[in-house]
């Protein structure tokens, strides 16, 4: 590691950055390195500037992925290496908005049938049991499981924020089935050597594989599954504020994006299409015009009685 590299990752452990933000930060910082071949010290706001038009333009990056790096520079430009031009020359993209892809509980159930294999099925089933993020429910750990209580104690969440959610019935009994084939130790759905969790592209692929076979024609991902989760709490009337808790969301407005996927709210406003009293299927008649006498001069109009 070098020194500006060994720097960088210090300076964000001391403001208790994430670690898996730290990471993020530290390959978009590399990334912008090897791509002039340069240490960021001698780079300025012009190749900044042409690193951002890569990103847009031929690397047909993300707005998401976008942002992360103007995030990563930004933070690397104030603190690790102070530049007064930081905020002012690196500028962030205006992310769309975009409604999540959510699922029905009959397809929610065709996806959890068709993954496979056990491990990664039961990964998926808890985001849907409990409104789990990816990484939320893969370091999750035995001893988070609260089944006196019946809550589930989320130690991983975003920007290192805990917080308890419900335990379902039917996932605590389909936990148990699987603890007691598996005797997974540190981490509930450990990787294949047992001392990490399950990487995230394996039950990433799982779901699309999942996806394919139950014939979903939705873009699924297990982030979906999460969406689904909080979209039937609003549909069943749960409170805003409560989504918001159990979600981990920090501001209220992020959860009020449930409010417009409800899908009885939307399916009982009627449209006024549907207030038009003609069938549009038939022309509109034409009223009949006043026979005219004989010798009359057809450009004298009619003159009603």
């Amino acid at each position: 590691m070098s020194a500006l590299r060994k720097r960088f990752v210090e300076d964000l452990t001391l403001r208790n950055y994430a670690r898996r933000t730290i990471e993020t930060y530290t390959r978009h910082v590399a990334c912008f390195a090897r791509h002039f071949g340069r240490s960021p010290e001698v780079l300025g706001p012009e190749e900044i500037r042409s690193y951002q038009l890569y990103l847009i333009q031929e690397k047909r990056a993300s707005w998401s992925t976008f942002n992360q790096a103007v995030c990563a520079l930004r933070f690397l430009y104030r603190i690790t290496l102070p530049r007064e031009w930081a905020v002012t020359m690196i500028a962030f993209a205006k992310k769309p908005k975009k409604l999540p892809c959510v699922l029905g509980a009959e397809e929610v159930e065709k996806l959890l049938s068709c993954a496979q294999p056990v491990k990664q099925r039961l990964v998926l089933a808890t985001l849907y049991a409990a409104g789990l993020r990816l990484d939320e429910a893969l370091h999750l750990k035995p001893a988070d499981i609260d089944s006196s209580r019946m809550l589930l104690h989320v130690r991983q969440g975003k920007g290192s924020k805990q917080r308890m959610v419900p335990l379902s019935q039917r996932l605590l009994t389909e936990l148990r089935e699987y603890w007691q084939a598996s005797q997974p130790r540190v981490w509930l759905f450990p990787g294949a050597d047992g001392e990490r969790p399950l990487d995230p592209a394996t039950v990433q692929k799982a779901c699309g594989r999942a996806a394919l076979a139950a014939g979903l024609q939705k873009h699924v991902t297990p982030h979906t599954l999460r969406h689904s989760y909080a979209t039937s709490l609003a549909e069943r009337g749960e409170n805003l504020l409560t989504i918001q808790a159990l979600l981990g969301h920090r501001s209220l407005s992020t959860t009020q994006i449930y409010l417009h996927l409800r899908r009885p709210h939307l399916s009982s406003i009627v449209s006024p299409f549907d207030y038009l009293p003609r069938n549009l299927n038939s022309p509109p008649r034409r009223k009949p015009k006043k026979p005219r006498k004989p010798g009359q001069d057809p450009e004298t109009p009619l003159v009603p009685k």
